[in-house]
């Protein structure tokens, strides 16, 4: 099949690995950095800034640092980030990389498959599964390791910027204060920075939808000859149907199957955004889909459900106009988990933050205000379209049986003709291109995958700031 026109047949990049060493610095380039919070997106820009040659304390609000949640997909663009943190062989004992991806409708019918082997070849880069409590061990350790200073009981409720607009002051919830020269928002989507930066109430947008996530033991489902082979050969498996959806994979090399069922929310108002959940009131809510997954959820014990909520943007900037504060993570651009990209985002952003910062060579404010706008300037974009595509995902994921069910059914198929006919070439390649194709499968090459996959943290950093050198050269 030939390229669209808009495909540029050179535009592959090398996808070659690239571990960052550690910049060694003096005092006069060396950042004073504290880090709000110390989940995924936290302790990844701790590791970002501390390669990038700046201390970094790390303050959590939790009494201990550990991780909640079950299972996480790590697509290959988030791969080559931790790849780049020197991670690989930390990573790999906890890892489960699934052959490949299948839809199913919701009664069991299959609709579409994507070979994630090879597109792990292709792009020079993994697919993986975790259970979030190993991959954020993981990112503990190396920020340790690289010197990370951790502060737990230390809840940030707000800021101030000094006089001469140098540094950056947050109060604490028991009292005391820390000032730095860059304070990083990582704390989340009930952000108490984002709010403070805005200077008013921000709450985070509901999407009217809810997860069940439970965790089931594979020697139980080994017993059952229909569910054995979601065992035997790791995939990830989504069901799609009307007003809901199911994504199940393994996780620690088979000991665990992770389950998320994607739900209408009917969590009271003004509660708290995670309840224990009815197993059965869960069960009944997939009653009449695909028997396996009854089969399922009848080993299902217990089960807890979030409120799933977003946030498109943040407006007119994610950073101080001072240059001392700016933010990451689900605190700017919480997106839906409906293309397993939220938290890759959150690493992306700790890379390029960490990539802008190794540029430094001085503690100005005029310095620090390039950095963030060249940081801003890489993942803006970027992470308001995968916000954008998630909520895509559920209007597609969700159809009621119909005219555009079957059309969407159509497109599947049809592009699964297109895979087929790729994977038989010699060396199949993943083109770069900014425009989404039609290919409903979400990370295929005619789809989003095309650049959601295909991105690489450093090219795109020194575009960028080869870009705002000749901006403000020009002025």
């Amino acid at each position: 099949m030939s390229l669209p026109a808009h495909v540029k047949a050179d535009a592959q990049p090398q996808f070659q690995p690239r571990i960052q060493p550690q910049v060694q610095r003096d005092d006069s380039s060396k950042l004073e950095t504290i880090v709000v919070g110390a989940g995924l997106g936290g302790l990844g820009a701790a590791i970002g800034i501390l390669l990038a040659g700046h201390a970094v304390t790390v303050l959590e609000s939790a009494s201990a640092i550990g991780e909640v949640g079950a299972g996480i997909q790590v697509l290959p663009n988030s791969a080559r980030v931790l790849r780049s943190w020197g991670l690989e062989d930390a990573l790999r004992p906890w890892a489960t990389a699934p052959r490949g991806a299948n839809y199913f409708g919701w009664k069991g019918n299959h609709i579409s498959s994507m070979d994630f082997d090879a597109y792990a070849k292709a792009l020079n880069a993994p697919f993986w599964d975790f259970h979030r409590a190993n991959l954020h061990k993981c990112l503990l350790d190396r920020a340790v390791e690289l010197g990370a200073t951790i502060k737990v009981n230390s809840r940030v409720e707000n800021f101030v910027v000094s006089e001469d607009g140098l540094s950056a002051t947050v109060l604490l919830a028991n009292g005391t204060s820390m000032t730095a020269d860059l304070v990083v928002g990582a704390d989340g989507i009930d952000s108490r920075l984002r709010e403070a930066l805005l200077g008013h109430p921000d709450p985070p947008v509901r999407t009217g939808d809810l997860a069940y996530r439970l965790l089931l033991n594979t020697k139980d489902m080994m017993a059952d000859p229909e569910l054995r082979p979601f065992i035997e050969d790791p995939q990830t498996n989504y069901w799609i149907g009307p007003d809901a959806h199911c994504v199940n994979y393994v996780l620690k090399g088979g000991e665990l199957f992770n389950m998320v069922l994607l739900v209408p929310d009917d969590m009271p108002d003004g509660g708290p955004s995670t309840l224990v959940g009815s197993v059965d009131e869960m069960r009944a809510l997939f009653k009449d889909w695909d028997p396996r997954i009854g089969k399922m959820l009848g080993l299902c014990q217990s089960v807890l459900k979030w409120r799933l909520c977003i946030r498109p943007t943040l407006e007119p900037t994610w950073s101080h106009p001072s240059g001392t504060v700016t933010l990451l993570g689900d605190a700017v651009h919480a997106t839906l988990p409906y293309l397993a990209s939220g938290a890759g985002m959150a690493l992306e952003d700790a890379g390029v933050l960490g990539l802008c910062l190794a540029k430094l060579t001085d503690k100005s404010a005029a310095a620090k205000k390039q950095a963030l706008r060249v940081y801003e300037d890489c993942r803006r974009e970027r992470t308001e379209r995968v916000v954008a595509r998630g909520s895509y995902n559920q209007e597609m994921y969700h159809l009621h049986d119909g005219e555009q069910q079957r059309t969407r059914d159509k497109l599947f198929k049809e592009y699964d003709a297109i895979e087929k006919e790729w994977l038989s070439e010699p060396t199949p390649r993943v083109e770069v291109c900014l425009e989404t194709g039609e290919d409903p499968f979400p990370w295929r090459r005619f789809g989003v995958g095309r650049w959601l996959l295909t991105y690489e943290m450093a090219p795109d950093v020194e575009e960028k700031w080869a870009a705002m050198v000749a901006r403000e050269g020009a002025k």
